[in-house]
């Protein structure tokens, strides 16, 4: 008898769970209806009228039972054990199973990555998962307190659930470029893309096909080989790509002990000051380089370091002249204990220096 009543009760669940809405919604207004009718039927209740019934029904089906309206007949009691009851809690019960399967699914379709983001805009996709080196990403992004809150969706081709649902979005496919798995990420209406695969070639292809769809979206890719890298920016020129630097910077270690934690503050949001960059307005007029070196140290305790044209080619010019004139749409590279505006900066008191 115990083995036989969990199996019972599973198959009542699954009947009722699998029963569509517009079923449940016919049955229990039309319950609602014969009970009515009942007890109007009846005669002698109170509770048979329009402006009470419904409130009797609702705290009867939901089991509340407040015992201000009960009724007084032994027919109208016979309704409410017999009929009122027995179907007005089944019902109720129904709606409450079908709400909790409702979130459940949905819960565990986003853990799945089944879920799909298309409605994000201005978000940061994340192409590739890499366990320990994803959260420290994702963790640098967040660590960023005077940036913009933005969403993350993260996409994995690894049969895995989302590892971090109090963080990111999560979605799961074949592989990272097809057009399901980048439609689903909102890859469209994304701001910035960071391709990180299981390798160059996996990079690439996410990259590439992220690009298809968002051309104008600012992407970063990181690869090994050089040559991955020359090729992404053959087809995707406003693609910034990011190859590994690790020798270098264990020469640079090595010959000039302790660069390594220098490097290391400069690209981290999570301690000390780091490195931020900001554009010039284009509606001021130019200003030397040196007067705004030292109006972001006076004013705002900021290092300039660099300057450039643009977000990508061979215009950096980092440690400028004093003199070096910095036009307006000018990148500024700058450390700093948190990120500055161009509105933080008084640029009329600079451009009369």
């Amino acid at each position: 008898m115990y083995f036989i009543l969990p199996i019972v009760a599973k198959r009542i669940y699954a009947r009722i769970t699998n029963l569509t809405w517009d079923i449940v919604l016919i049955l229990t207004f039309g319950h609602y209806l014969i009970s009515w009718g009942l007890f109007d039927a009846i005669g002698g209740e109170k509770i048979s009228s329009g402006e009470i019934f419904w409130y009797f029904y609702a705290t009867t089906a939901t089991t509340v039972g407040y015992g201000d309206y009960s009724p007084v007949t032994e027919a109208g009691r016979l309704v409410v054990v017999l009929w009122i009851m027995p179907g007005g809690i089944a019902l109720f019960t129904t709606i409450i199973a079908k709400v909790v399967r409702h979130i459940s699914e949905r819960w565990r379709k986003r853990m799945r990555g089944l879920s799909s983001y298309e409605n994000l805009s201005g978000h940061i996709v994340i192409l590739g998962w890499h366990g320990t080196k994803t959260q420290r990403m994702v963790d640098h992004i967040r660590g960023d307190k005077d940036g913009k809150d933005r969403e993350i969706v993260l996409c994995t081709a690894k049969n895995v659930e989302n590892p971090m649902p109090d963080q990111v979005h999560f979605v799961r496919g074949a592989t990272l470029n097809t057009p399901d798995i980048l439609t689903r990420a909102g890859v469209k209406t994304a701001e910035h893309i960071i391709a990180l695969g299981n390798d160059d070639n996996e990079t690439l292809a996410a990259a590439l096909g992220a690009a298809a769809i968002n051309y104008d979206a600012h992407m970063v890719a990181y690869f090994d080989q050089q040559s991955f890298a020359d090729l992404l920016k053959a087809h995707c020129s406003q693609a910034e790509c990011n190859v590994s630097l690790s020798i270098e910077m264990m020469v640079r270690s090595a010959q000039d002990p302790g660069s390594s934690r220098v490097q290391r503050q400069l690209l981290s949001t999570l301690e000390g000051p780091t490195q931020f960059s900001l554009n010039v307005p284009e509606n001021i007029n130019a200003v030397n380089y040196g007067a705004l070196f030292s109006e972001l140290k006076n004013s705002h305790d900021a290092t300039l370091f660099g300057v450039a044209k643009s977000t990508l080619g061979d215009d950096l010019i980092l440690n400028a002249p004093s003199d070096f004139q910095v036009d307006p749409g000018t990148i500024l590279y700058f450390m700093a204990a948190r990120r500055i505006g161009p509105s933080d900066i008084n640029w009329s008191g600079l451009t009369s220096q």
